[in-house]
């Protein structure tokens, strides 16, 4: 049996025309004229659409297998119509992507070429920089050449008048002679006063076979240069101590100025402590290294002392009388010569007699590489060019150019000139001489004179 099919439209307008037909039947007959209007909204249909055989209604009203097949064609195409969209969506979305991975890779080759185009101005800034560096250096350079240029014309100019000086202080000994002969000739004195007696101890082998005359001194020594043995400054080194060896008990063993004060001294007085020989603890009372300093002083300045403790100085004899006197002391005499070695004398004992004595030296035995000729001067009062107190019929320190324990006139002169290279030559052995090392005519470079308690 052949069952209708309706389509959704179809089904309810067939509903809704069975009570219009009714109602018109009604009002036909009770002459009574209704109308009635029904919303029904529409539903999607989700199931089977049924029909039933008993409703009314032609046979084109009726919903056929075609129609149904019609309407499923209808709804595969609008199926593919809807895959295809999604595909076309779906390749969108992909688009889009690819669309924002390329603007977000464009926004960092942006940022990277400006961070590109930031170092490339900061490296031209640089190399600019490094130029205008480079100009200034170069300029620079120049500059420093010119000035080397004049100082050493200076320098030679210097050197000149330095050597024209040095040639008068080498002639100071034939004007004294010459002072002296028309002094004695002055006064009624035919027979000027013979030099000293020669040193005769010359050992075979020198130390040096340059001869040179030239006295070399300070350029500088105008200016201050250390600590002044006249002057004892507020912010003074370490102490005071009784002496060195004082110092070097309580801790303090690096050499250089310390304050010393011995027992029945006045004032304290700077020393340079020696703590890097023989243990430490000697206290240096003499030392000369470069002639900056003038060593032919008169009584007053070998009594209180004179020089730089840290370069050339003389410790004062009231100050080395007052520090060995505080017990027993020991000497030690360093020489060195114009090729570096260095020799010794050293003494078991060593003081001096006060100032009514004249600080008469007062030595023990030796021992030591250097030679003993401070023997000759053992018991010997100190002489100055104002106060003569040598063996010898003039004045030792005027033939010698300083103050020492002479004899008549003797085999040392420590505080004598300082002449450069060693060998020189002089009317007078008035050099920095140790008889038995060099020679009466061979000025040794450095000397120190260093005391230490007995152990």
């Amino acid at each position: 049996e052949h069952i209708p099919t309706l389509s959704a439209s179809q089904l309810l307008e067939k509903m809704l025309e069975a009570p219009s037909r009714r109602k018109r039947g009604v009002e036909d007959e009770d002459s009574v004229k209704c109308s009635y209007t029904f919303l029904v909204p529409e539903k999607k249909i989700t199931g089977p659409i049924c029909a039933s055989s008993m409703a009314p209604g032609d046979d084109k009203d009726r919903v056929t297998r075609l129609d149904i097949a019609d309407v499923r064609d209808v709804l595969s195409r609008q199926r593919r119509e809807i895959e295809m969209l999604q595909l076309m969506v779906d390749v969108d979305g992909g688009l889009v992507n690819e669309v924002k991975l390329l603007r977000k890779e464009s926004r960092n080759m942006n940022s990277r070429v400006t961070q590109l185009y930031t170092q490339l101005l900061h490296e031209i800034i640089r190399k600019r920089d490094n130029s205008l560096d480079q100009a200034r250096l170069e300029n620079r350079i120049l500059n420093a050449t010119a000035e080397m240029l004049r100082l050493a014309a200076r320098y030679k100019e210097l050197e000149m008048r330095f050597s024209a000086l040095a040639a008068v202080v080498n002639n100071q000994s034939v004007l004294i002679h010459e002072l002296e002969e028309q002094c004695l000739r002055t006064y009624g004195r035919h027979e000027p006063p013979a030099g000293p007696p020669l040193v005769q101890v010359v050992p075979e082998n020198l130390p040096v076979n340059t001869f040179t005359n030239e006295i070399q001194r300070d350029h500088n020594r105008g200016f201050a240069r250390g600590s002044r043995m006249d002057s004892i400054p507020t912010s003074s080194p370490l102490g005071p101590f009784r002496d060195c060896y004082q110092a070097l008990q309580a801790g303090h063993s690096t050499s250089g100025m310390y304050l010393l004060k011995a027992d029945g001294s006045e004032r304290p007085t700077q020393a340079w402590c020696e703590h890097g020989l023989d243990n430490g603890g000697w206290t240096v009372i003499q030392r000369r290294r470069d002639g900056s300093v003038n060593f032919f002083r008169n009584w007053e300045g070998y009594k209180v002392g004179f020089g730089n403790i840290d370069n050339e100085y003389w410790l004062g004899l009231e100050n080395i009388y007052n520090l060995a006197r505080q017990g027993d002391y020991r000497l030690m005499v360093e020489l060195e010569d114009w090729v570096g070695k260095k020799v010794y004398a050293e003494y078991s004992s060593f003081r001096l007699e006060s100032e009514s004595e004249f600080y008469r030296l007062r030595l023990g035995t030796y021992q030591g590489n250097a030679g003993n000729s401070l023997i000759s001067h053992n018991g010997k009062p100190f002489t100055t060019l104002d106060r003569d107190k040598d063996a010898f019929s003039g004045n030792c320190a005027h033939f010698h150019k300083g103050g020492w324990w002479y004899n008549a006139c003797g085999q040392t002169n420590l505080n004598g000139v300082w002449y450069s290279g060693g060998v020189y030559r002089s009317r007078f052995q008035d050099g920095i001489f140790w008889a038995d090392y060099g020679g009466g005519f061979y000025s040794l470079k450095a000397v120190r004179m260093m005391i230490r308690p007995i152990d």
